[in-house]
């Protein structure tokens, strides 16, 4: 990417910022479609998860990112590990216990998933664009 024009190297930089924010603002979307199309609010509850969700990770984790990844005995790094993973397992489980319940319905519960499949997608994708240093896909 480097022989490319500084014009076009720019405007491909601000595009894949766009995907993101479009994969963001689909997944805001269809969690609060899950809740109006039903006109059943309970299914907001998991934004309660996708809030404590980067907390452990901006508290615990430091400025070393890479340290999350490693097998290191670092106590603070398995503690961030942990509650990052309970919270990403809770964004799960809530839709599927107030299916269970009988509180929500089958499409509420669609759509719930959906959405958090659309932010793991969103955040899988800012990861990998600040895995590169010119935002490249190859």
């Amino acid at each position: 990417m480097a022989d490319l024009p500084g014009y076009l190297h720019y405007c491909l930089q601000t595009g894949k910022l766009v995907v993101l924010a479009i994969l963001v603002s689909g997944g805001v979307i269809l969690q609060i479609l899950a809740c109006a199309l039903y006109n059943n609010w309970w299914p907001m509850l998991t934004v309660i998860m996708y809030v404590l969700l980067p907390m452990p990770l901006m508290f615990f984790a430091g400025s070393d990112g890479y340290s999350l990844l490693s097998e290191s005995g670092n106590s603070w790094a398995n503690a961030t590990k942990f509650l990052a993973g309970a919270s990403a397992i809770g964004s799960i489980a809530i839709p599927a216990i107030l299916k269970h319940a009988g509180v929500i319905s089958w499409g509420a519960l669609a759509m719930e998933l959906s959405s958090y499949f659309v932010f793991v997608l969103a955040i899988m994708f800012y990861i990998h664009m600040n895995n590169d240093n010119d935002y490249s896909f190859f």
